[in-house]
């Protein structure tokens, strides 16, 4: 996100509004820190633009305080219009495709996060019996993750056995699957948040589990991970004791998708 010094009055909305806490107020303007900027564009879509003449608004500061008072805009408002969000060019305008919810991702075509990931299995088919699917998360709001820490997590799970989801932004950014290797000048590149989709043969998992381990402690970022399989036919969930002898406490908002209306992947597939 650019700020318009010409048109900025500095009167700070902006700063509580964003996402990534990097617009600051410095000598009665407002700048942002490019480097840890997401382009998420949070700050441009909440601040509605009032379109005030910067000279008016100061001249009014001006005349108010020679009788001890004040005008402050209302919270959710720019007076001035300052907010310019820039165009953006490779490799910068991954971080808002990855960070901002109404950009489609380039290589998948979807919003958000890109991905309509493993929990959509009963209708996409991509996990098999015996085998379990990873969706590891990096970054949240106010931290974020750069290229980099994937790439690490990425080759950490690489060399556990993991296939890469073909169908993931992230996967399309890696040069090699076999490795996790992402393109190079992305790696410094920062996102809001980004997910790895992967799957394994269900007998990899207490290593998988290992790597995560071992590699959350080797990033600046923080790692979530979330873990799906195919039903047994008794209902049962095959990862459950896995992740148990792992040291890992599964939470609780876990979730059972049973394909109503829709028909399951299978049947399409002999339809075809």
């Amino acid at each position: 996100m650019l700020i318009d010094k010409e048109k900025c009055v500095g009167c700070g909305n902006c700063v509580p509004v964003c996402a990534m806490g990097v617009i600051s107020v410095v000598n009665g303007r407002s700048q942002v820190n490019q480097d840890e900027c997401v382009e998420c564009n949070s700050c441009y879509r909440t601040l509605r633009s009032e379109g005030l003449s910067p000279t008016f608004v100061r001249a009014v500061r001006w005349v108010l305080r020679l009788f001890h008072l004040e005008y402050d805009a209302p919270p959710d408002v720019c007076p001035t219009g300052a907010l310019t969000p820039p165009k953006l060019e490779w490799p910068r305008v991954l971080r808002s495709e990855f960070s901002d919810p109404t950009v489609k991702h380039s290589s998948t075509g979807l919003g958000g996060r890109g991905t309509e990931e493993i929990k959509c299995n009963d209708v996409t088919g991509r996990l098999k019996e015996g085998e379990i699917g990873f969706a590891v998360e990096l970054g949240r709001p106010g931290l974020g993750a750069r290229f980099l820490d994937l790439q690490k997590v990425a080759m950490a799970l690489a060399k556990a056995g993991v296939f890469f989801e073909p169908k993931n932004p992230v996967t399309h950014l890696m040069t090699d699957t076999k490795t996790g290797a992402l393109r190079e000048e992305i790696l410094n590149e920062k996102v809001m948040s980004a997910i790895i989709e992967c799957r394994a043969d269900a007998g990899r998992v207490p290593e998988i589990f290992a790597a995560l381990r071992r590699v959350a402690g080797e990033i600046e970022s923080v790692i979530s991970a979330a873990i799906a399989a195919r039903c047994g036919p008794d209902g049962s969930v095959p990862y459950l004791d896995m992740a148990r002898e792992a040291g890992f406490t599964l939470s609780l908002n876990g979730k059972t998708n049973i394909g109503l209306g829709r028909p399951r992947f299978e049947e399409r597939q002999q339809a075809a």
